[in-house]
């Protein structure tokens, strides 16, 4: 059973500062550090009390450091808030937790530019759309490249370098993919047959949920230096894909709850609640996960790399023309759902911690090694999808997200009601009848998955990244406006 919810745990809320709230260690037994919410008066007013009670539990686990971080998009999830962010040192007993990094391991969001411009778009925009619908696998069981079981463990170890090498995407788009599009470490030894036979076949799928793939424009600049460092300009088609590592990452996530939960009274380790199972990050069982967990990551960003293919080819199609004319590179591409070791200041000293992102996209700021040369002046270009039909956007990390967040941001709009409440409110041919009437054409593979992802279902994105902007933990670069939507 999951432990009772404290409904009052929003008395126990404080403001700090603008954008920010916390529940104070000594608020609830066991806490060691704050439990620190980034939001509006509006959405903290909105927040499920399931969300702030899971962001407490995580400040209780061991190891953890300055805070346990809920961003603004947070809602309730598996052990941790989706929204939600902790880092742990491994030196002083830190944890890695299968809850704080998610069942969709390296879900995460890319965008390619075009030199295409809303005008040049608009009178072929439904033949873009079929072309992408009928070009890119997606919906639920959906299937991309036939792997053989020794060929997607080499994708486990090479990741999008792999795909690449078979002719799916260029060479260049790994410089500008979060750790070149590999993580390195991945063990496919330690990846269960049941994932290798769930994902064999999933390598360049979309999946279903609230995964999708969309053309947008570009839409309002908030910031010309960063939006010309990355390529963007004001009136400019885009596509924006956002999926992860499917079956494999899924398999990867259930594999390890059962491995941990023995393991967990051997190291003593006592949880508020069983879904945040914990290991010592330098346990054998730590690092078992955390080899798996990168073989999933690898599979993302192959998958997203096929992906990128597909719709590549889709619009040089429709247009006649080769996907190199169309000037069609890619601007990034970051995880939301992951597990990194990472350099980060804490109490004055430089430490490495293992940072769990839940539902919340890296962020770095300006200087890091980590960044692309050319947008390190500025800061990582961080990816945050909007909910079906509405403004997607683009920020930059900054050094106040280094310090506050272990560079960290939100990564969408965040859901506000579940997927069954909205099946039950919204007819996915309504939603997608809506839409068409605000000029955005929906092609999905269920009218149930449409009603699932209807906008009112989530939060409003804009509300959500501004209470980043003006936290100063990410800063607003450009907006961007859907035309056509691919859903699962």
């Amino acid at each position: 059973m999951r432990p009772r919810v404290n409904h009052r745990m929003s008395d126990k809320l404080r403001k700090v500062e603008n954008s920010v709230w916390e529940v104070p260690v000594g608020a609830v037994e066991g806490m060691r550090v704050p439990a620190r919410f980034y939001s509006s008066e509006k959405l903290i007013a909105e927040l499920d009390p399931r969300a702030i009670e899971q962001t407490v539990n995580v400040a209780t686990l061991p190891g953890i450091k300055k805070y346990s971080i809920a961003m603004p998009d947070a809602h309730w999830g598996y052990g941790f808030p989706i929204g939600g962010v902790g880092a742990f040192d491994p030196e002083e007993g830190g944890v890695i937790t299968v809850g704080g990094i998610g069942y969709d391991v390296n879900c995460g969001v890319r965008l390619i530019s075009t030199s295409l411009t809303e005008a040049d778009l608009k009178p072929k925009l439904k033949q873009v759309v079929d072309n992408l619908f009928e070009g890119v696998p997606a919906g639920l069981g959906s299937r991309g490249l036939r792997l053989t079981r020794a060929q997607l463990e080499e994708v486990m170890v090479e990741g999008a370098r792999w795909v690449i090498r078979q002719g799916y995407g260029w060479e260049k788009d790994l410089d500008h993919i979060e750790e070149a599009g590999r993580m390195e470490g991945a063990d496919p030894s330690n990846v269960s047959d049941t994932a290798k036979q769930r994902g064999a076949n999933e390598v360049g799928s979309l999946g279903s949920g609230n995964h999708y793939l969309e053309v947008q424009v570009v839409d309002e600049v908030y910031d010309e230096v960063a939006a010309k460092a990355f390529g963007l300009g004001r009136g400019q088609v885009v596509i924006m894909i956002h999926t992860g590592s499917r079956a494999v990452g899924h398999q990867v996530g259930m594999d390890y709850i059962e491995e941990m939960q023995p393991a967990m009274k051997r190291y003593g380790i006592v949880v508020r609640d069983k879904e945040l199972v914990s290991v010592p990050f330098n346990s054998p069982e730590g690092k078992r996960y955390f080899s798996a967990m990168k073989a999933a990551m690898n599979v993302a960003w192959a998958n997203r790399e096929v992906i990128t293919h597909f719709a590549r080819h889709a619009f040089a199609r429709t247009f006649e023309v080769s996907p190199e004319s169309l000037k069609m590179d890619l601007v990034y591409d970051v995880g939301h759902n992951t597990g990194k070791l990472e350099d980060h200041e804490v109490d004055g000293r430089l430490r490495q911690l293992i940072v769990h992102r839940k539902g919340s996209t890296r962020a770095f700021g300006p200087g890091r090694p980590e960044i692309p040369p050319e947008y390190r002046g500025v800061g990582q270009p961080v990816l945050i999808g909007g909910s079906m039909g509405t403004f997607s956007y683009v920020l930059k990390g900054t050094e106040k997200g280094m310090r506050d967040t272990f560079g960290s941001a939100v990564h969408g709009a965040g859901r506000r009601m579940s997927r069954t409440q909205a099946t039950k409110e919204y007819r996915g041919e309504a939603v997608a009848k809506r839409l068409l009437e605000r000029g955005i054409m929906v092609r999905g593979h269920t009218w149930s998955g449409l009603a699932e992802e209807a906008p009112d279902a989530y939060k409003d994105v804009s509300d959500v990244v501004q209470v980043v902007h003006d936290a100063g933990i990410a800063a607003l670069v450009v907006r961007l406006r859907p035309l056509g939507t691919i859903k699962g």
